[in-house]
């Protein structure tokens, strides 16, 4: 076994996918002919974003879960390519790449929904909606943070998020919500199913800027719910589940109480959102989303950042088991930046840690192996390199070489067989 010494992504670009390949096993899925084209519509959507994850991290996990010869399930699809993931800066934030997705446009950071003017974009769940199908949003983050945001409203700030959730329940009438964020949706001194002030972290509590937002949800003919039991017994239909005050876990530095361990599991969640969103015979735009996967990449913990990975991948699965059983289905897997500069190296006894410029985390076990390998990250921001996409089912082939993250809009529409309007 052999791990490349030193392997930093600290440039800002990957040129080429062949670039891609020497460092990582994900792009060595078969790649069609450029002429293949889409032969028919897909019906449904499944939209993975593994916020904060780039290439590394999907290599960082995929070590710690399956080992070097082993394929995570977003790994284990037949087309792959790579994404340009900058906004109107060269070092995109997630409102801005969101909104990239979503609507085909490049945008300032922090932008949801809205071009470079502060015009808004019709976002593809948008153009799903008017086209019949059902659409819905699940997160760890807050419903309303800004990856959700995007596809389902326009503001001009990301911090807007009761004027998000207001705009997802009347203007884009999303049909399932699922996440943390009901501070958001509560005005203040209401605490809702969640205390005001929790000892895990004092500074959440209900501050909505829209009045009671859930019992408007309900008057709109939602179901709500706030715990696992609830959502599983939860008919048909409109579904808002808020399961935390703001994430659905607790960021710090390693060791410092940072936690992983939502009320509801992504997975979970996931299932729900899908078996819900199926009983549309026209079809249904989801897109999912792990949070955990930035912020504690952010905060260098890698142990919390492979965990949350992980959780995302068994949500993958679930989308594939349905796509299987579903051809017209098409399962998308990428993120919207990378986070933390997150390299991975052998384990040796030279710590190249420094000044806290360049950190050393682990060492990790590389599953079914007595081998280890290390994490050494170079920021607690993001960079700008590009980022894997995988695809399966429908259409899938749409999505491989390397293309602008507003490609990634228009393939999906090409898919659908929408026309931007």
């Amino acid at each position: 076994m052999k791990l490349v010494k030193n392997m930093r992504l600290r440039t800002a670009f990957v040129v080429t996918a062949a670039a891609a390949v020497a460092i990582t096993g994900i792009l060595t899925a078969q790649t069609p002919s450029p002429a293949v084209a889409a032969s028919s519509k897909t019906k449904n959507v499944i939209l993975f974003v593994g916020d904060g994850m780039g290439n590394a991290a999907r290599n960082a996990i995929r070590l710690a879960t399956v080992g070097e010869k082993g394929k995570l399930a977003m790994d284990d699809m037949p087309y792959a390519g790579l994404v340009h993931t900058s906004s109107t800066s060269a070092v995109t934030d997630s409102a801005a790449s969101a909104t990239a997705y979503a609507s085909g446009v490049k945008t300032y950071n922090g932008a949801i929904g809205m071009d470079a003017n502060k015009k808004s974009v019709k976002t593809i769940m948008e153009y799903a909606k008017q086209a019949g199908l059902s659409t819905g949003v699940v997160t760890t983050s807050q419903v309303t943070d800004a990856t959700g945001a995007a596809f389902g409203a326009h503001v001009e700030n990301r911090s807007a998020q009761s004027d998000i959730a207001l705009q997802f329940l009347t203007k884009s009438k999303v049909d399932v919500l699922l996440g943390g964020g009901e501070d958001f949706w509560f005005p203040a001194g209401n605490p809702g199913a969640f205390q005001d002030e929790p000892a895990e972290d004092p500074s959440e509590k209900s501050k909505g800027t829209q009045g009671n937002l859930v019992d408007k949800a309900k008057q709109l003919g939602y179901t709500y719910v706030t715990n696992k039991a609830d959502l599983q017994k939860a008919k048909s239909g409109k579904l808002l589940g808020l399961f935390a005050n703001e994430e659905m876990f607790q960021q710090r530095e390693e060791g410092d109480g940072d936690i992983y361990n939502p009320v509801v599991s992504l997975p979970d969640m996931t299932k729900k959102a899908i078996d819900t969103l199926s009983q549309n015979k026209k079809g249904f735009f989801l897109m999912v989303e792990e949070e955990a996967t930035d912020e504690m990449a952010h905060e260098n913990n890698a142990a919390l950042t492979i965990k949350a990975g992980q959780q995302l991948d068994k949500a993958v699965q679930v989308a594939k088991d349905f796509a299987k059983k579903n051809p017209d289905t098409l399962v998308l897997v990428l993120a919207d930046h990378e986070t933390g500069g997150l390299s991975i190296e052998s384990v040796d006894a030279e710590d190249e840690s420094g000044d806290a410029i360049s950190k050393e985390d682990g060492p990790f076990v590389i599953a079914g192996s007595k081998e280890q390998f290390i994490v050494d990250w170079t920021t607690s921001g993001h960079t700008a390199v590009d980022i894997p996409v995988t695809a399966m089912g429908k259409n899938a082939n749409l999505f491989t070489g390397a293309f602008e993250n507003t490609e990634i809009f228009t393939k999906m529409m090409k898919a659908l067989g929408f026309t931007a309007k």
